[in-house]
């Protein structure tokens, strides 16, 4: 079976890390092509995950880049529908909600080979682009791969009934082998201790591109007692000195350069409370018992607000502020999300689907 396999952004590195292992595990049966966008640009966004996370070098870089949401698609289509004609692959493989993801979904919509989308029927029931890129792929996908229960039940409200298969959570993989190599180098080079820190990634443009919805976080953040950890998405530090907060922000917290995604895990897992605006951090420290305050007001993980693992803040400053100082670790914590071997299942649809 060959796989071509569309990735742009650093989830997508995360997610994509463990199903391309599980692929090449297998390489007598089958073979994959792995297509960067160049979505994420930034060499500690994009190239050290793949050295970091032991994905083998991409064999196309599309380097797209960042622009606007129309021209980014646009330019990932062309430059999918060249490769896709070429490699000629039994099935396009798509992670997550990106415009990498909505590219390569009409790209192989248009041509031969299925289209199998991973984190299939996710829904936040919001209109950011986010959740256009899903519904578009969902509705466009041949192999529908949904990570939790909640995920059929969306799809099935959509009318998706075919194709459909729930896997488990490929970030669980994931999760599961960066735990088990953390570097937790990373506290002792920034200073601080376990369970004595609030960990924060704000990165979103609802967030970022609001001058007074950054300003009300970046000052909840400022007001916690504790040091707040921020390591700063480089579109996060351009909005803080556009808007005039950089200062604030160095002054009252603890910034860092983005780091990799082992040292990442090592700071989620050992922080009092993570504070985030990112799906993938949600669920991260949900799967490692790190109580999480979301800056906003949907989630597509809705299983860690429910079990009281997560809370739903939005940008309002006295919410984040209340929400920070009394997260605790609830005393159960259910399962939704499979048992940590989803990449294993999801290359057996692959391979059933496509009768290879």
């Amino acid at each position: 079976m060959k796989v071509l396999t569309v990735v742009g952004a650093r989830p997508q590195f995360v997610k994509a890390a463990v199903v391309s292992r599980e692929l090449r595990r297998k390489r007598n049966d089958h073979e994959e092509v792995l297509v960067h966008t160049g979505q994420h640009y930034d060499e500690e966004l994009s190239e050290v995950f793949f050295e970091e996370l032991s994905i083998p070098r991409p064999d196309y870089n599309l380097g797209v880049g960042s622009k606007s949401h129309g021209k980014q698609t646009a330019e990932m289509l062309a430059g999918l529908e060249t490769k896709i004609e070429d490699e000629n692959p039994d099935v396009v493989l798509v992670y997550g909600d990106t415009n990498s993801t909505l590219a390569a979904a009409i790209a192989a919509s248009k041509m031969e080979p299925p289209l199998a989308h991973v984190e299939a029927g996710m829904r936040s029931g919001s209109d950011i682009p986010e959740e256009t890129n899903r519904v578009l792929t969902d509705h466009g996908g041949d192999l529908l791969l949904a990570p939790s229960p909640d995920a059929l039940d969306n799809l099935e409200r959509e009318g998706i009934t075919e194709g459909v298969h729930f896997t488990g959570d490929v970030g669980y993989d994931a999760l599961l082998w960066a735990r088990e190599r953390a570097d937790e180098s990373v506290l002792s080079d920034v200073g601080i201790a376990a369970e004595e820190f609030v960990l924060a990634t704000v990165h979103r443009d609802t967030n970022t591109d609001d001058p007074e919805r950054l300003e009300a976080i970046l000052s909840a953040l400022a007001d916690d007692p504790r040091r707040v950890v921020l390591p700063a998405h480089p579109r996060t530090v351009d909005c803080l000195e556009a808007f005039g907060l950089y200062e604030l922000a160095e002054r009252e917290l603890t910034l860092t350069d983005p780091v990799g995604y082992r040292q990442f895990v090592a700071l989620l897992d050992s922080a009092a409370v993570v504070t985030t605006d990112s799906g993938g951090v949600q669920k991260e420290a949900f799967f490692l018992d790190t109580p999480c305050v979301t800056f906003r007001e949907e989630t597509e993980w809705v299983e860690t607000v429910e079990s009281g693992w997560n809370t739903l803040v939005g940008a309002d400053g006295e919410a984040i502020r209340r929400a920070m100082r009394d997260a605790t670790k609830p005393d159960e914590k259910p399962a939704p999300y499979g048992d940590g071997n989803a990449a294993e299942r999801i290359v057996e649809v692959l391979a059933n689907a496509t009768g290879i």
